[in-house]
Formats: structure tokens, C-alpha cells, sequence
């Protein structure tokens, strides 16, 4: 049957107008290209999307509280207030010694300024409430708690550690909190400058004095009060009354009560506070600055500014050496030139596709003009749409680079093929783009009705997805464009042939071959469409085979990272000091020895007293990417089984990840929630052993509940003590002193503030019942022995306390056995506690657990509204329900051929692999709208629905196979690629590469026996065009044969 042609040359489309204005087609699309490069000097450039939920925290001290006080009197009533605040989602929040610690997490549309502002206005309302010693209550713009981005070391050879201290918190700190986006310094090692009082009980109670007493005359050696000013006519004059002592010989001068003078009792002198942290670098003391970025804040440009400043002080400061230690820019900085490399063998890939397919240079050259086009076009929407150049932005360009080309290829592919026929070439160029100019539109929307919807899912996945969707439509929109337009008019160039002129050369040699291939696809297609129940079996095993391939894939939701940096992170016993946990330290350092003489290992950065005595951590930065073989998961493993034999401690390794997820290392993180710790603890005892006897795969089960902190209590009989007239507060201030040290107030020394710490001399107190033998004074001047007031009592109580969704919580860390999925342990694990858990005790889930369980909830009911709108976009555009179901029936096969590819990769179903699926899916709704649209033309022209499916597939089976390629070409530099990041781009690359292989067969196969089923249901869409043109056609000749004869 004769190809019918629309050669209407009246009608000005695209392609009739670029062809006819050549240089119109040129400048459109030399101004998106424009647009591009201008949005290039203004995009920003960052790891990932601005994934970031808004966090503050909170922090505060209360000296000598126990974790039971700080949580009843001072975390629940922050917490409350806090949790009040509008936009807040989560508020965490845990309860130590001395200090608490909260996190406000936000929703992902709040404005962290705002959200900071709101916050501190809660905490202002609720400070009258708390106990007056609570001080230092704090907010901060970020999760305190949160890995440094940066961190650096700080030393001196010539400076004692007090005065290094001092130079740090006066120039080093501002000059680093100035850089934008920084929110806090964490700083480990510091040991700040004090005035230590060390006082000798016994002799001051042979004078008949009381620590009170000192306390009340140190409290005064800092006078200085404005007295008001003089004025006369010409000037005024300020006065300051000062009489502040700050020698410790002239305190030591001060009188206590004539005569006793506090030298007769205590000695006085300046030095460094107690240590709280020990930190190392390769075996030097120094100090540790770990740089706290604010959410949303932009990682890259804080470590260009942090560096900038670094030079700056090096210059100012010479007696200082400061050394960066590690910076998560250079991971990101390396992620970013993988990616690029990996974009320019991509397009060279798809250039080598093309050129080897048409077998000529010139008609090659046309659709890959449509690559720069389209992916610098897209920058300009990257920055309208207020999106930035990052990970999943070029991976979605990386990707797109196959993508774009297919409408080129399709359009080159169809006037060819008319030039073939023997039509001139510029009538060749018009009629070929009219004759697919609907299935470039329409595969176009499918597109971006696949994309578009999964953009607005609320979890960390969808904000994700967000940029890639729309990068991805947006240029896969603007390569449509480029194919509509500047294709036909570079083809129109093309030399003229005849009908009769067989292609030669390398040309003729492709013809040849691809004629072959036609024949030998052929057999199986009218095999198929004789014998449909063969598909129709062949599809129930594949579905059969993909369910059982699912059911035993790995479920993460990012997979594992070499960031270039290994963390051992270990925790001693409650109650022990920094000697005993710094002894764990150094045998963790010894099993990083044979990782350094193999040169792996740069240097080791060790904190001892990380937050809390009994913790420490160790910091091993690896050599760069392309000088190792073994990856940062091998040593990580390595080390996990030999930290087991850790005698006195527990520590593991801790991974880092792109989503900044804590304990997104695969394992297990839950919590016990309840009213009361002590019934939360037996449940959760109860809970971990049903979990060890019926889910034995779940392993290593960890309480972050010990009641190991040993306590001393001290009992105060309170009505004695008013029987004899001793006052509590200074009885209180009394023991602490003898038992601590108790800060009674500070000095201004040369416009620092430096704390006065009174404390008993070491010899006074060397063990509980010396207590009990010292003095307080008592009405009338008398002294009462302690012994008198005060009982001991020893018992054990937990060294932090914690909170999740305002009520007190446990929490539960685990490892997961190979061969389960963290979804797995999920659902095993709530199911568990739906039977064990009584009504008062709760489960919830946290870290990479909580965001897998929103995330997988979401992404199902998004992936449902998504497949619905693009069945509606295809019924719109096809006009034809048949044909819409047509298509909508292969696109499952392709998530079939998605899974076999991860199965037999072994890649987990993780955000990436979950992109490479929704690239998968839009590509082969794309290959069967090409089929489906160009039978409903044959259709059309009069063939049956079995002919035109066997037809339109003999016919589109070249340009589906060469945008195949070209898409899988382009995914093969995804999978080769190494270097940091390259977890991400391997997991999309197999689901590609692998994938689309799978899906183009079944598209081949599947599309025309679906077709000839299925088609016949419906008219074709001429048909009923027609039938309206003769009725309409009919009532006018009816109403001209009424009208009455003039």
C-alpha cells in the first residue's frame, strides 16, 4: 500500500518553517543555549539537593545535676515548649550530667531562621521556669551533634595550653563562625585558664570558718561598679569605683575575718582547667576544631571560606600551626569531576552510536547537535527553578544524554528513510517531521508525566527526585524542540538522492547489516503474533521470575559510600576518666598500624573524652581514590571483626553518607517510648530477648540503657540541720566544693572573663567518709560536723538519659545478618511489638529505619498517581483508550527488567537504583509510543490492526534500536566510573544498562501482539473524524436544500 504523505505546503508548522527560515531555527537555539551559559555563572554548585530538614538545637548546664534531674526539671520543659513551636516535626532530645542536649527537627518548608527565632522565643518563655543554676541554655542553627564538615588541628610549640586555648576562643573561632553558613565550632582538646582557690578544710575549720565564708570574700575580689560621671559646662567625666584584686599573692593578701587571711587557709595561682578531651594527631596533643555547617548551608563554599581564613591566620598568627584533617568538599569536589568525566565519555559514546549506525559523518553530526543544546538549555531552567548544580542533577544530564538524541534519531531516522524513497531532501526533511512530529510530542509528555509527579513526594526521596525530575523534563523538552526545529533543517542541507542509488561505502555495509537484522526479527515477531499465548505465557514468567528476583533484593536507602575517611567510634563504661577510655584509644589505634605501612592510612586523628569521659573516637583519612584498590567498606569490615576483642569498651565503625542519615550503615535503629524509664527498661529487656529467640538474623542487639553510672549519694537531714541552724544553701555549696569544685565567679584579666574555682586540696578528700569528718558552721558561730547532717548511700544510675516524641525513650541499636534487608527487620520487628509490647510502651523507628518506612510509603502511593497520569496524558493524545492501554501494559515490563538487572548485579533497591527504574520506565513507554503511534497512522490508512502492528514494528525497529543503544551506550561510563561517589552512579548504570537491554526485547515483542489484540476494540481516529466531516456535511445540505429559491 502507498505511504500517504501530508504535503500540504500551506501549512506553517515548525518544520515547514525551519526549513524555509533556516537561520530562524539557528538563532532559537543558539538563545537557549545562551541562556545556559548565562545561568552557569550564577548556579550554585553543591553535593546534593537541599535536602536538609531545618534543625536547631538546643543545649544547656546545670552543674552537679544528675541525668534524673536535668531530664524531670529542665529537658521535658524545654522539650515542651519547644515541640509547641508551629512547623516542628520531631523534638529528640537526651539528658546527661551536668548538661542537656535537643534537637528541633522542622519541616522541610521552614525557614531555619524563622524556625531558630521561634525557638528561642519558646526557650525565653520557659527560663523563668527552670532552676536558677541552669545557664549557657543556647541555640544553634544546625544539628549541633552533626559530623564536622571540616575539622582541624591546632598546635603550637611555644605556647602552653591555656594561653593556645585563649588564641583559639579569641581569633581563631570568630574568624571561622564568620564564614557564611557556619553554625557552630565544636572544639575538643581546649583546656580554658582559671583561678583555682585550693582550700584546706581542717585549718579553716581550726580558724572556726566555713567554705561560705571563702566563698563570700571571692566573690567580691571582682569590684568594679560604675559610680555615675561629674559634668560641668565643658565636659563630663565617667567614674569607676574598682577595687578588683586579680594577683593571686594580693588574693592570697584578702581577709577573710581579722586576721585569718586567705592565704592561712587556701592557696590561689592561675593554670589550666581540668581536661574534659585529649586529642591526638599522629601522636601530637592538639587542639580539635570541628566545622558545624547550618541546614541548608552550602558545604563547598564553607570549605573554600574556612580555607580562605586559614591563610589568613597563618600570616597573623605565626606562632600557630593549624592543619586541616579532613573536609567533605574534596568528596564532593571528586564526585562532581566523576560525574563530568563521566558526561564527556557518555556523549562521546552516543556520537560513536549514531556514526556507526548511519554509516555517514554529516547525517551523524545532526542529532547530536541536539546534545548541547538541550543539556546547556537545561542549566537555565537549573537556575530559574532555583535548583543547583549537583549529584543528581548530572546524573539526571548524564542520563538524559541518551535520551536526547532518541526524538533526533527518530526525525533523522524518518526523513532518511523518505530520502531513501527517492523524495527530495527538503521535501524529505518537512513531510518526515510531520509524519512523527505526534510521537515526538507525545513520547515528550509521557516523559514528563513520569518525572513530573514523583518530584512532589514529601520524604527526603522526593526532594531528591524533585531536581532530577524536572532537569530530566525540562531537557528532554528542549530536545524535542531541537528536533522539531533544527533537525529538518540540517537535514534539509543534505545532498539530494535518487530513488535508485544504493548507499555506499560504510553506509551501504550498515544497510546491509541492519536489512539482515530486520530479517532475523522478523521470525520471532510473526511467531509472537501467530501465536500470542506464547508472549502471554512468556510475560506471566517474567512477572513470575521478577516477584521472586524482588523478594530477595537488598533494601537501603542510600547504598554504601567511600567517603575517603574511616571512624571508629567506641564507648567505655559509665564513670570511667580519660586515662582508662584513652587506654582504648590507643589499642584502636594499633589496628590502623598495618593499614598506615601499607600507605593507605594519611594520618590518625584521635579524640579522647568525645562529649562524655568514657568516649572516644579515632579519625583515619585514606590516600585519594585512584591511588588504592581496597574501598573504604573492605577496611571498615576488616576493622568491625577486630574490634569485637576490644577488652573494656564497645566500638564499631561509623559510615558517613551523602543524606548526612546518622547510623545509615545498614543496621537496625529503634526506641521504646513510655511514662516511666524504670517499666520502659523492663519491657525493653523483655522486648530484646523476644527479638533474639524469634528473629535471630537481627544481631548484636544494643540497650543505650545502663543504669552503670555509679552514684553516690548524699543524704541531708534536713530537719537537723534546721535544729542546729546550719543553712542548706551554704551546707550544698560546702560539699560541693569538698566533692568537686564550685565556680564562685570570675575575673575580667585583661578583658577576659577567667572563673575563680574553689575547690578542696587534694589531701583534704581522698575517699567519701573524709566528708563526714569536716565542718559548716552553724547559729551562734559554732562549727557542726558533717557527720551529724549527712548519710551515704551508693547506687547505679543511667549516664543519659533519652526522649522521642515527648516521652521518655530507649533506645535499641542492631546489626542485620547478610542476606536481610533493612526492610525486612522493619516489618519483623513492628509486627514483634504489635504481640509483645503492652498498651503504655510504644515503638517508633529511627535514623536510615525512619526514613526507609516513610520513604517506602510514599514512594508507592506516588508511583500509583504517577502511572495514572500518564495513562491520562496518553489517552489525551492518542485519543484512544486501546492504544493508551497498549502502551501502559509494556511499562510494567520494564520495572520487571529493572529488578532482573538488580538481582543479578546484586544491587539493592536503594534512591538511586529507584531512579534508574522511573529512567527505565519513561524509555520504554517511549519505544512503544513510537510503535503504537505509527500503527494507529497505518490503521488509518485502511490496514487491519494485525497488519499495521506487524508494519509499524518492521518500520520502527531501526530508530528503536538505535535510541536503545545509544541510551545504553550512555550508561556505560555510569558503570565503569570509580572514584568518590561512584556507589550512586554504579546502582543507576546497572538498571540502565542492564535493564533497558531486557525491556527493548520485550517492547519488540510484547507492543505489536498487544497491539493486534487490543487495537481492533476501537475505530480508528480518522474514522471517527470522518463520520462527523458527513454529518456535518449532511445537515448543511440539508439546510441549502430548504432555503427557498431567491
Amino acid at each position: 500500500m502507498a505511504e500517504r504523505l501530508d504535503t500540504s505546503s500551506e501549512v506553517n508548522d515548525l518544520p515547514t518553517i525551519s526549513v524555509r527560515r533556516p537561520y530562524l531555527a539557528v538563532v532559537l537555539n543558539l538563545l537557549i543555549m545562551i541562556a545556559g551559559f548565562g545561568a552557569l555563572l550564577g548556579v550554585e554548585v553543591r553535593e546534593l539537593p537541599d535536602v536538609d530538614r531545618p534543625i536547631v538545637t538546643v543545649r544547656g548546664e546545670y552543674p552537679g545535676a544528675s541525668p534524673e534531674t536535668m531530664d524531670a526539671e529542665v529537658t521535658s520543659v524545654v522539650e515542651a515548649a519547644v515541640a509547641r513551636v508551629n512547623g516542628v516535626k520531631e523534638v529528640p532530645a537526651s539528658s546527661e550530667e551536668n548538661n542537656f542536649r535537643l534537637r528541633a527537627v522542622f519541616n522541610p518548608n521552614v525557614n531555619l531562621i524563622d524556625a531558630a527565632n521561634d525557638v528561642r522565643e519558646a526557650v525565653s518563655r520557659v527560663e523563668r521556669d527552670l532552676p536558677d543554676q541552669v545557664e549557657n541554655l543556647t541555640v544553634i542553627k544546625a544539628d549541633a551533634d552533626a559530623s564536622s564538615i571540616v575539622r582541624l588541628a591546632v598546635w603550637s610549640d611555644k605556647l602552653q595550653i591555656d594561653q593556645l586555648t585563649r588564641i583559639v576562643e579569641d581569633q581563631i573561632i570568630p574568624e571561622l563562625t564568620s564564614v557564611e553558613g557556619v553554625a557552630d565550632i565544636n572544639i575538643f582538646g581546649d583546656q580554658e585558664q582559671v583561678l583555682r582557690v585550693l582550700l584546706d578544710p581542717m585549718r579553716l575549720a581550726s580558724y572556726g570558718l566555713s567554705v561560705a565564708d571563702v566563698a563570700d570574700v571571692m566573690r567580691n575580689a571582682r569590684y568594679d561598679v560604675p559610680a555615675g560621671s561629674f559634668q560641668s559646662r565643658e565636659q563630663e567625666v565617667l567614674v569607676r569605683a574598682n577595687a578588683s584584686v586579680i594577683d593571686p599573692k594580693k588574693i592570697e593578701d584578702l581577709f577573710i575575718r581579722e586576721p585569718v587571711r586567705i592565704g592561712d587557709v587556701a592557696t590561689v595561682f592561675f593554670g589550666p582547667a581540668e581536661a574534659e578531651s585529649w586529642v591526638r594527631l599522629d601522636g601530637r596533643t592538639v587542639l580539635s576544631l570541628g566545622i558545624v555547617r547550618q541546614a541548608s548551608s552550602n558545604t563547598i563554599v564553607i570549605a573554600e571560606g574556612v580555607a580562605r581564613v586559614i591563610e589568613r591566620l597563618k600570616t597573623q598568627i605565626p606562632s600557630i600551626t593549624i592543619d586541616t584533617i579532613s573536609d567533605e568538599s574534596l568528596f564532593i569536589k571528586g564526585s562532581i569531576a566523576e560525574l563530568l568525566e563521566t558526561l564527556g565519555f557518555t556523549i562521546l559514546i552516543v556520537v560513536a552510536v549514531l556514526l556507526i549506525f548511519t554509516g555517514q559523518i554529516r547525517a551523524s553530526i545532526i542529532p547530536t547537535v541536539a546534545i548541547p543544546v538541550a543539556l546547556i538549555g537545561s542549566l537555565a531552567a537549573v537556575w530559574m527553578l532555583g535548583f543547583s548544580i549537583n549529584l543528581i542533577t548530572l546524573l539526571a544530564m548524564v542520563l538524559a544524554t541518551g535520551v536526547v538524541v532518541d526524538d533526533a534519531i527518530v526525525v533523522l531516522e524518518n526523513i532518511q528513510r523518505l530520502r531513501g524513497q527517492g523524495i527530495r531532501t527538503r521535501a524529505a526533511a518537512v513531510l518526515g517531521t510531520r509524519q512523527v512530529f505526534f510521537a515526538i510530542l507525545a513520547t515528550t509528555a509521557t516523559l514528563v508525566s513520569v518525572f513530573v509527579p514523583i518530584s512532589f513526594l514529601p520524604s527526603t526521596a522526593g526532594r531528591l527526585f524533585q531536581e532530577f525530575g524536572f532537569v530530566l523534563a525540562v531537557t528532554v523538552m528542549i530536545s524535542s524542540f531541537v528536533a522539531l526545529t533544527l533537525v529538518p533543517m540540517l537535514s534539509s542541507k543534505l545532498p539530494n538522492r535518487k530513488q535508485t542509488e544504493a548507499p555506499k561505502g560504510m553506509a551501504g555495509v550498515l544497510s546491509r547489516i541492519g536489512r539482515v537484522c530486520i530479517r532475523i526479527y522478523t521470525v520471532p515477531l510473526d511467531l509472537v503474533m501467530r501465536t500470542p499465548i506464547l508472549v502471554f505465557l512468556l510475560c506471566a514468567g517474567i512477572i513470575a521470575g521478577a516477584y521472586s528476583a524482588y523478594t530477595q533484593l537488598g533494601e537501603e536507602l542510600v547504598p554504601e559510600e567511600d567517603r575517603g575517611k574511616v571512624t571508629v567510634r567506641l564507648t567505655g563504661p559509665d564513670g570511667v576518666g580519660l586515662p582508662y577510655t584513652d587506654r582504648q584509644v590507643e589499642w584502636v589505634e594499633k589496628l590502623f598500624q598495618p593499614y598506615i605501612e601499607q600507605g593507605l592510612v594519611e594520618r590518625l586523628f584521635t579524640i579522647t573524652g568525645r562529649y562524655d569521659l568514657n568516649r572516644g573516637q579515632v579519625d583515619a583519612p585514606l590516600i585519594p581514590w585512584d591511588q588504592r584498590s581496597v574501598s573504604e567498606g573492605d577496611i571498615a569490615n576488616e576493622l568491625n571483626v577486630k574490634l569485637r576483642n576490644l577488652p573494656g569498651a564497645t566500638a564499631r565503625v561509623q559510615r558517613g553518607n551523602s543524606l548526612n542519615l546518622r547510623n545509615a550503615d545498614g543496621g537496625l535503629e529503634i526506641a521504646l517510648i513510655g511514662a516511666d524509664y524504670a517499666h520502659i527498661f523492663q519491657e525493653t529487656t523483655k522486648f530484646v530477648r523476644e527479638i533474639e529467640n524469634n528473629l535471630p538474623w537481627i544481631t548484636i542487639l544494643r540497650v543505650e540503657f545502663r543504669a552503670t553510672q555509679p552514684e553516690l549519694s548524699i543524704d541531708i537531714d534536713r530537719r537537723r540541720a534546721t535544729d542546729l541552724g546550719v543553712d542548706i544553701a551554704a551546707l550544698a555549696t560546702t560539699i560541693q566544693v569538698l566533692v568537686d569544685k564550685f565556680e564562685v565567679a570570675e575575673l575580667t584579666v585583661n578583658d577576659k572573663a577567667v572563673p575563680i574555682m574553689l575547690q578542696a586540696s587534694e589531701e583534704s578528700v581522698n575517699e567519701p567518709s573524709d566528708i563526714a569528718n569536716l565542718y559548716v558552721p552553724a547559729s551562734g558561730g559554732r562549727l557542726v560536723p558533717l557527720s551529724q547532717l549527712i548519710s551515704f548511700s551508693e547506687s547505679s544510675v543511667p549516664a543519659e538519659l533519652d526522649r522521642h516524641a515527648q516521652r521518655r525513650a530507649i533506645e535499641i541499636d542492631a546489626d542485620i545478618a547478610p542476606g536481610h534487608t533493612l526492610s525486612e527487620a522493619i516489618n519483623a520487628v513492628r509486627a514483634l511489638a504489635a504481640d509483645n509490647l503492652t498498651g503504655d510502651v510504644g515503638l517508633i523507628f529511627l535514623g536510615e529505619a525512619k526514613e526507609l518506612n516513610e520513604t517506602s510509603h510514599d514512594l508507592a502511593v506516588t508511583y500509583l498517581i504517577a502511572f495514572v497520569v500518564v495513562f491520562l496524558v496518553l489517552v489525551a493524545q492518542f485519543e484512544s483508550l486501546t492504544s493508551a492501554v497498549v502502551v501502559m501494559l509494556t511499562v510494567p515490563f520494564g520495572i520487571c527488567a529493572a529488578i532482573f538487572a538488580l538481582f543479578m548485579t546484586g544491587t539493592s533497591i536503594n534512591i538511586y537504583s529507584q531512579i534508574g527504574v522511573l529512567m527505565l520506565t519513561g524509555i520504554m513507554a517511549k519505544n512503544a509510543i513510537l510503535m503504537v503511534e505509527f500503527a494507529d497512522q497505518l490503521r488509518e490508512r485502511g490496514m487491519t490492526p494485525f497488519e499495521a502492528a506487524r508494519e509499524a514494528s518492521l518500520v520502527r525497529f531501526r530508530p528503536i534500536m538505535m535510541t536503545m543503544v545509544s541510551t545504553v551506550a550512555g550508561g556505560l561510563p555510569l558503570i565503569l566510573g570509580t572514584g568518590p561517589g561512584s556507589e550512586a552512579r554504579v546502582a543507576i548504570g546497572w538498571v540502565i544498562f542492564g535493564g533497558l537491554g531486557m525491556a527493548a526485547a520485550i517492547t519488540l515483542l510484547l507492543t505489536p501482539v498487544l497491539y493486534s489484540r487490543i487495537a481492533g476494540l476501537s475505530k480508528p481516529r480518522t474514522q471517527t473524524g470522518e463520520e462527523l466531516a458527513d454529518e456535518l456535511r449532511e445537515v448543511s445540505n440539508r439546510t441549502t436544500s430548504n432555503q427557498p429559491a431567491e
